[in-house]
């Protein structure tokens, strides 16, 4: 057994049968993010306090084993979910030493069910920004190479799954940001409908659309995590492939797409037909004018007024923050913000009413083609390089790097469906690809359901190279 290989659902059984132990447990991951240190993964860590937590778990466990379902499992938390431990800093200079007074709830239903907190991840500095190249906290990078992005922006929890320092993480989704990562460092990554977890004690962008989201290595111990975020079961029906209807938005998810990601994308649906799901070719009517004019006007007004309320409850102005940020695409974004080129209420409101149109189309197009879910490549690219940050190369053509990393992973989050990425394949580069599920709003179990199945069906990745290097 190599400890630091476990799922989340085999550390548990192993802790909980006593074939672990916490220390030894714990310490295993304490070596590897110590090994692997060059990723850039953490911000903040307290190992001696994890080492701590996990003897006095071992003195515990001989007394009466602890059935909590995530008993003394280290997890990953995104440096914009606070911690009265830890410090939650964005990702940026001003926040570095922040210590907010109370725990988000999602730690305290952790915390309740016996979790522990490996540390806080790296992330696009403020979650304004999809590649995780962070000027103030350093960029992070992906396992698979670490010349490449890992995504963002929850790139340091992405990281810290996929190389195996952790079994499970949470990072934040606004736009793309647990499904990007995900896709592009080989793991799984699940946006729950919006509401369906708490969001008390987040750095918000847009409470509109921001989500916590569970990372892990498999489709099982997402469902696990899901189970405590959203006090559910632990577990989801069992479905069969066959008769499953899946739609394929070629027109709006894939044209444009990188070939290599592609042809991955093409075997996966060859593989799923050849198992008797229906593949519905299809796209969503007026899907691309009502996005258009909603995500980035929700987001930027909402930002203006979640952002000055969490730095004013730290006792900073929104001058100092902007003083501090070390990210030119950040500044950027906030500058203008800040000045005449921001977001009016009026142009807010119409983009209340297109995302509420684009819900309505979802809605539709679910319904009239009696749709488990729609299936579509995470990202229209693999990781690009490190330093691309305004634009980037895709297929000979230099394109922007921020709308092109979130194409397709936008529309969902508009909408606020459910949406999980799975491990596809890799390219002959060595990279990963995602394939994103979109459910109906409100159909998450189903989702994860389906993508069970739909993982159950597809070969499981290799291990990064960086793992064992």
């Amino acid at each position: 057994m190599v400890p630091f290989e476990l799922t989340l659902i085999e550390a548990v059984t192993a802790l909980r049968n006593r074939q672990l132990g916490h220390q030894e447990y714990v310490q295993a991951l304490l070596q590897q993010i110590d090994r692997l240190d060059h990723l850039n993964a953490w911000i903040s860590r307290d190992p001696e306090r994890l080492i701590q937590q996990a003897i006095a778990l071992d003195q515990a466990s001989t007394e009466q084993p602890d059935n909590r379902l995530l008993a003394g499992i280290p997890l990953a938390l995104k440096d914009n979910i606070d911690t009265s431990d830890l410090p939650t800093s964005g990702g940026t200079r001003a926040l570095l030493g922040s210590r907010p007074r109370r725990n988000a709830t999602v730690v305290e239903q952790l915390l309740q069910s016996g979790g522990l907190i490996a540390g806080k991840t790296n992330l696009h500095e403020l979650a304004l920004g999809g590649t995780n190249h962070n000027a103030v906290t350093g960029a992070c990078r992906n396992p698979w190479n670490p010349l490449r992005i890992p995504g963002g922006s929850s790139g340091g929890s992405a990281v810290a799954v996929a190389s195996r320092m952790v079994p499970a993480a949470l990072g934040t989704d606004t736009g793309a940001s647990v499904r990007l990562p995900a896709a592009l460092c080989g793991i799984v990554g699940f946006r729950p409908s919006t509401g369906r977890y708490a969001s008390q004690g987040i750095l918000h962008l847009s409470p509109t659309k921001d989500t916590v989201g569970p990372m892990a290595r498999s489709v099982a111990d997402v469902v696990w995590l899901d189970g405590v975020l959203a006090q559910d079961l632990p577990d989801v029906p069992c479905v069969s492939l066959k008769g499953l209807r899946l739609g394929i938005p070629r027109g709006d998810f894939f044209q444009g797409a990188d070939p290599q990601v592609l042809a991955v994308i093409e075997q996966v649906l060859e593989t799923l037909a050849s198992e008797g799901v229906e593949c519905v070719e299809l796209d969503v009517p007026d899907l691309t004018q009502h996005n258009d004019a909603t995500g980035s006007s929700l987001v930027m007004f909402e930002m203006m007024q979640s952002l000055p309320a969490y730095v004013g409850a730290q006792g900073l102005s929104m001058d100092a923050l902007l003083a501090g940020v070390g990210s030119p695409d950040v500044g950027q974004l906030l500058s203008r913000q800040l000045g005449h080129d921001r977001v009016t209420a009026t142009v807010y409101a119409a983009a209340q009413v297109r995302r509420q149109k684009l819900q309505i189309a979802y809605a539709r197009h679910f319904a009239d083609h009696r749709l488990d879910a729609l299936a579509f490549p995470t990202c229209l690219m693999t990781a690009p390089p490190v330093g691309h940050d305004d634009m980037v190369d895709l297929h000979g053509q230099q394109v922007p790097a921020f709308k092109t990393l979130i194409r397709n992973t936008d529309p969902g989050s508009n909408a606020g469906l459910p949406g999980i990425s799975l491990p596809a394949g890799l390219t002959a580069e060595g990279l990963p690809v995602g394939l994103e599920l979109d459910g109906p709003l409100g159909s998450d179990r189903h989702l994860l359901s389906v993508a069970a199945a739909i993982e159950r069906a597809l070969p499981r990745l290799p291990r990064p190279p960086m793992v064992y290097a």
